[in-house]
């Protein structure tokens, strides 16, 4: 706590002058052409749209043949896909943690090999001694918000508004968790949802606003709370975080989208949710800050497959949520900036949703943390057309276990695990470890790891280097 302390009053006061570990060095911040003289350094507001459970397939910019998404559609038209994106684990807790922290979740304590995020009874929750992005830019006079599903921390320490942010509404779980004992059993809760069936709290703040979440109104009601949030921070910088709720099982919707979507139930929900991506958006252009805004829009982790039609799919990438094959952790990326992101571009270079932590400080003219290991790199140049990201190699975790390694076009595994579900739930351990080229074989289906013991041992000294330094934090989710 004192670190984190010490450095959001360093970060205040301007007196921090180096990088942390894996981190590029922080450019100046480009200068407003919209402030008086042209005086003032422009530090862009910074939109971060988060799904849950949402497949590398499921969007039709991405190749989905049957579910509209065309305000996605122009998103991407108008801005950047990423091809090559990871969030930085398979399932939702530690992706979450990943993400706001810019590190690997084994650092901060939030994974675990037992009990894979955090649950209704659980005790932990993301450390305070954590310097979360909401932190780092509300020190640098950001007005911030959490909007949606948390998965930090549902006991008042841990919940958003004690992380950084100025205000949360939203659920602090997933919308599948508190359980009524006389809900039907099984999955048939599942195929027919009613909001009777889950008993999620929705909080504003740190109180307790409805119980259960109305979760059809959830996606809309998210939405209009952010639009307004915009609205009201519009003559400030501001960071928006809305993490949606959505497409997690189980499946909800209002009124106005069901039945709307060849993909049935599921094909409604990310429809919506491409909706509400676009009325944010459209709120930005209103208030003519479409050119001082930067938003993400990307997901958690792959699809959840086991839940078959009501599940997304990973289109040509192998296996979903839960695994560390391509399709747990590659998501459909999108990056929207008018004026600065070139419209209609394609970054295939290799990044992570850790990776937005780096580039929103560099934005900003913030000093990332220097007393800790980030494993974050700034994509500023590359969303700007002017250089590539910096990222060389990239870690799948599933909990605790190291069981791959990304490097280049190659992907080296060390154990791999398939995706929830029936049959086999235990690692497999490879060794020697096998090795597929990506670029060339994104269904990793043929090793070609006996062709190429160069790269395997180069990978494995990568490995070795990375572990001589790694310093796990204990498990918060199995306090």
């Amino acid at each position: 706590m004192q670190h984190r302390i010490a450095f959001l009053t360093a970060v205040a006061s301007g007196i921090l002058a180096s990088v942390p570990l894996m981190a590029e060095t922080v450019e100046p911040a480009a200068t407003d052409p919209k402030s008086a003289g042209g005086e003032k350094a422009f530090r862009p507001n910074i939109v971060v749209i988060f799904c849950d459970d949402l497949g590398y397939g499921d969007l039709a910019c991405f190749g989905n043949p049957t579910i509209a998404t065309p305000e996605l559609d122009r998103m991407a038209s108008e801005g950047m896909k990423f091809t090559q994106f990871y969030s930085a684990a398979p399932v939702c807790t530690p992706s979450r943690a990943a993400l706001l922290t810019g590190r690997l979740p084994l650092r901060s304590g939030m994974c675990s090999n037992k009990r894979r995020v955090l649950f209704p009874d659980s005790k932990g929750g993301l450390p305070a001694d954590e310097v979360t992005l909401a932190e780092v830019l509300r020190s640098q006079g950001y007005a911030t918000a959490c909007v949606g599903k948390w998965h930090l921390g549902h006991l008042p320490q841990f919940l958003p508004t004690q992380h950084g942010f100025d205000s949360y509404f939203g659920i602090p779980y997933s919308n599948d968790m508190d359980r009524v004992a006389d809900s039907p059993q099984g999955r048939a809760a599942f195929l027919d949802p009613k909001i009777g069936y889950w008993n999620v709290p929705l909080l504003r703040d740190d109180q307790v606003i409805e119980r259960p979440a109305d979760q059809r109104t959830m996606t809309r009601r998210y939405t209009e709370v952010a639009a307004k949030f915009i609205t009201q921070n519009r003559g400030q910088p501001f960071f928006l975080y809305l993490p949606h709720s959505m497409p997690h099982v189980p499946l909800f919707r209002s009124e106005t989208f069901a039945n709307r979507s060849r993909r049935g139930l599921y094909g409604d929900v990310i429809e919506e949710i491409d909706w509400s991506v676009g009325r944010i958006l459209e709120t930005l252009r209103s208030l003519q800050l479409d050119e001082r805004t930067l938003v993400f829009f990307t997901s958690d982790n792959g699809p959840w497959l086991i839940f078959n039609e009501q599940g997304g799919t990973a289109g040509q990438l192998r296996d979903g949520k839960g695994s560390t094959w391509e399709g747990g952790m590659r998501e459909p990326t999108l990056a929207w900036w008018p004026g600065t992101i070139p419209g209609g571009t394609v970054c295939r270079d290799v990044a992570s949703t850790m990776d937005i932590f780096a580039t929103a400080c560099a934005l900003a003219g913030a000093e990332l943390p220097t007393e800790r290991t980030l494993d974050s790199y700034d994509l500023s140049a590359a969303l700007r057309g002017e250089g590539k990201s910096s990222r060389e190699l990239l870690f799948y975790y599933r909990g605790y276990n190291l069981m791959a390694v990304r490097k280049g076009p190659w992907k080296l595994h060390l154990m791999t695990q398939d995706a929830y579900g029936a049959g086999a739930r235990q690692p497999v351990k490879h060794d020697p470890p096998i090795l597929y080229h990506l670029e060339r074989d994104p269904s990793e289906r043929f090793d070609v790891a006996a062709g190429h013991p160069d790269v395997v041992q180069a990978i494995l000294a990568d490995i070795a280097a990375h572990r001589e330094r790694l310093e796990p934090a204990e498990s918060q989710l199995e306090l």
